[in-house]
């Protein structure tokens, strides 16, 4: 637990340009009061514009975020390691200390938008994913208890 006694919870995928961004924005934004959140991937690649955008529509600005690499935070402790893609479960490196293991599953955004013949029609992809891990913040504590 940090300091302030909130909860600390890293969101990790493969790339820390989508999907762990959202979660980490939502977390801190949403329910900040309780947890703090920090995101990072297991191979890294730069920030999705398109995430940034659909994070804007919710007036949360995460332009100035950097795709983070897990290796960043090997040396810290979690209370909650959230795997959001099967990639970064199967390839989670171990973090110490008592950290409980999460893994909530969320579609890629830039795989689903690869196909779009606009780009609103990929847009939609993007806010699709990016409502469904709002979700699963607003319903934090009950959804940190899935099994990894």
């Amino acid at each position: 637990m940090s300091q302030e006694g909130k909860k600390r919870i890293l969101f990790l995928c493969t790339g820390n340009s989508c999907r762990s961004q959202m979660a980490e924005a939502l977390v801190n934004h949403l329910r900040g009061d309780h947890y703090q959140a920090l995101s990072a991937g297991v191979a890294p690649h730069g920030l999705d514009a398109r995430a940034v955008k659909a994070m804007a529509e919710l007036g949360l600005d995460i332009s100035g975020n950097r795709s983070k690499d897990t290796s960043e935070f090997l040396d810290q402790e979690f209370d909650y390691i959230v795997t959001v893609c099967d990639n970064a479960r199967e390839n989670c490196p171990f973090f110490p200390g008592a950290a409980q293991r999460v893994h909530a599953g969320f579609p890629d955004p830039p795989y689903l938008a690869a196909g779009a013949k606009s780009e609103e029609e990929a847009m939609a992809h993007y806010r699709r994913v990016r409502d469904e891990i709002k979700a699963f913040v607003e319903a934090m504590p009950a959804s940190l208890q899935r099994e990894s």
